[in-house]
């Protein structure tokens, strides 16, 4: 038992030693970002094209992150593998884009190859490397020192601290650009569709029915009227609008049953004495998980959408919003 123990706690110590050292790399990239950065980040925002990322190896892996966050935050990227850039998928590269190098040694024989051909296409090379007297370095147009005292790994060998440095490089440039371009919360939900995080931002617009599809019966409708929309939209409701248009009240499923308990002549009855008045509505442009919230706090099955004039012009039913995935958020 003493053993295991004594193994526990050396893993642990490993562990936190990992913790320290990788924090202690990005800590002390705070010291070295400068001009060098701000002109990274300005040369990217001017960029017509796209953000070209290479590196090989774990740089390339952590590339390959960066060229996803920029790409989903606003600024168009990808990663090139630079082997395969040497054999033909350089004729991806315009000079309109602008090229991310990322290298610990600055002395990558794949990147070093293409190199001489990103010059000639007159691309701005942007460069992250642990080693500001590389060729690399000194051939790339902007250099961001991305350099660690020691790697996290006893050896000093794996990419350990140097990768996170790297990353968190990536991460700064991208959340720079986000804040430059005024990048919000549904210009990123736009990007992301088919995740919760777009849900989040689906409008009611985007969702509802309209035009011929809405159950729509003037105040004086008969109940034989209300009855055949109701029956022909299939919404379990009806809108309810007076001679301008406006929502004046719905019908539904439950108002129709409630009718037969009720003391009055239902062959003189109209839409206006069977209707419930100040139907729940949201207007255009409204969160779609807004409307869910609405009619699940008052347990309501469908709910309409008004203009500024209060005139209907689409429906939701809360299937359509849970087919939509709105009521898993």
């Amino acid at each position: 038992m003493q053993n295991v123990q004594t193994n526990a706690d050396s893993i642990l110590q490993s562990a936190k030693t990992v913790f320290d050292i990788e924090s202690r790399s990005i800590a002390l990239l705070t010291e070295r970002i400068g001009d060098e950065f701000v002109e990274s980040v300005n040369t990217m925002l001017a960029c017509s094209g796209r953000v070209i990322v290479t590196g090989i190896g774990k740089s390339g892996l952590i590339g390959k992150k960066v060229a996803a966050t920029l790409s989903s935050t606003g600024t168009p990227a990808f990663f090139l593998h630079p082997a395969d850039a040497s054999h033909g998928d350089l004729g991806m590269v315009t000079q309109t884009d602008v090229v991310l190098c990322l290298s610990k040694s600055g002395n990558t024989d794949e990147i070093s190859a293409i190199v001489p051909v990103l010059k000639k296409l007159g691309v701005v090379i942007i460069t992250m490397t642990g080693n500001l007297r590389s060729a690399l370095a000194e051939r790339s147009d902007i250099v961001l020192d991305v350099g660690v005292e020691n790697e996290a790994c006893p050896n000093d060998l794996a990419p350990t601290a140097s990768t996170s440095a790297m990353l968190a490089m990536g991460d700064a440039l991208a959340v720079a650009l986000v804040k430059q371009r005024n990048f919000n919360r549904e210009d990123f939900a736009f990007l992301h569709p088919g995740g919760s995080v777009g849900k989040q931002f689906i409008k009611i617009d985007e969702i509802m029915f309209t035009n011929d599809f809405i159950p729509v019966v003037h105040d004086d409708a008969d109940l034989r009227q209300v009855v055949l929309e109701m029956s022909t939209k299939r919404f379990g409701g009806t809108c309810v609008v007076d001679k301008n248009g406006v929502c004046v009240g719905i019908i539904t499923d439950g108002d129709l049953r409630r009718l037969w308990v009720r003391d009055m002549d239902i062959k003189q009855s109209r839409a206006r004495d069977i209707m419930h008045p100040s139907p729940k509505t949201v207007s255009v442009g409204t969160l779609a998980r807004t409307a869910f919230e609405i009619m699940s706090q008052h347990n309501i099955m469908q709910i309409i959408v008004v203009n500024a004039q209060n005139r209907p012009v689409g429906m939701v039913h809360l299937h359509d919003l849970l087919e939509s995935g709105i009521g898993k958020l």
